[in-house]
């Protein structure tokens, strides 16, 4: 049996300097950065960056004696970031956030935000999207989507169990190595932390879902959820679950409280929420998302938008 212990991590990024521009240079990068400004408090202006897993997670600390302000956005992760020093504001002008000590805070998922931090001590954990959505189908019917309601602060309970599975997740990194099934179970821990940290927004599965006697009707689901973008008719998704269209609409309405068709319909709306969230103003219109997503009566779904997101779909295309 080897003896050996894993070397120790090196780090994925790690960058420092004292120039402004190199700053921007080194850090805009990583964000899809534009627009970005550096600027001196004193004459002991100072950068550091590092990061330290692989794709799926990993955990950062970013320090800046100085100040910085642009836009950001992040594709295909969930990033959690808190400052433990200096100041700092996300989402500047719209769904403003200024940050607190310590007090874990969701980056906008998929769409372009302003930040502006001043002389900070900042740490960072990003998630791998496809990691999230995988553990959240232990709880949730996920769709594929990903989305948390950030306008409710996270509780003291849960902002001590996110600590603890991030530095457990570091000690296992350390210990163990990036290929161990120790980090493996610590990004889970992570990613199930996060769902305590920030509600998901998707519905909770029901009781027993993953048990045999919800096989088919899961199988719909999924199925659903693969081909929403398809035309789809309730033959289809009974073809699929291996069940007669009446068997299907039975076993809707008993596990899930709607129809088949019902549940298309909301998966399609979070899509086109989603989509929204992501488009540029000026380059899609409320009425193209709305069609892809086969919405034809406007007005209808205008209202159904509103009633499930709490505003117009052209409130979320302009933010």
């Amino acid at each position: 049996m080897s003896d050996t212990t894993p070397e120790a991590p090196r780090p994925i990024v790690s960058v420092a300097g004292n120039d402004t521009d190199a700053a921007i240079g080194d850090l805009a990068g990583m964000y899809a950065g534009r627009a970005w400004h550096s600027g001196r408090i004193d004459d002991d202006y100072w950068y550091r960056y590092v990061a330290l897993g692989d794709d799926r997670m990993s955990i950062r600390r970013s320090q800046m004696h100085g100040s910085l302000r642009g836009d950001v956005a992040v594709e295909g992760e969930v990033v959690v970031q808190w400052i433990d020093a200096g100041s700092a504001t996300v989402d500047v002008g719209r769904d403003e956030v200024r940050m607190e000590l310590g007090v874990p805070t969701l980056f906008p998922i998929e769409q372009r935000f302003e930040m502006d931090y001043r002389d900070w001590d900042q740490r960072l954990v990003h998630l791998d999207r496809d990691l999230v959505l995988d553990v959240a189908s232990e709880r949730y019917l996920v769709d594929g989507t990903v989305a948390f309601d950030r306008s409710t602060p996270p509780t003291g309970a849960s902002i001590v169990r996110w600590r603890q599975a991030v530095a457990s997740s570091v000690r296992a990194l350390r210990t163990d190595g990036v290929e161990s099934l120790a980090w493996d179970e610590a990004q889970r821990d992570v990613a199930r932390a996060l769902l305590d940290l920030y509600r998901f927004r998707a519905e909770a599965a029901p009781s027993g879902w993953g048990e045999h006697r919800h096989a088919r009707i899961r199988a719909a689901v999924e199925h659903i959820h693969a081909h929403a973008h398809e035309p789809l008719t309730v033959s289809d998704i009974a073809r699929a679950a291996d069940l007669s269209v009446r068997g299907l609409q039975e076993a809707f309405q008993r596990a899930l409280e709607r129809s088949p068709m019902q549940y298309l319909r909301e998966v399609r709306l979070r899509r086109s929420h989603e989509d929204l969230q992501r488009a540029v103003p000026g380059q899609a219109s409320v009425a193209e998302v709305a069609a892809r997503w086969g919405f034809t009566h406007m007005g209808r779904f205008s209202g159904e938008y509103l009633h499930r997101f709490g505003e117009y779909p052209k409130q979320t295309l302009r933010r």
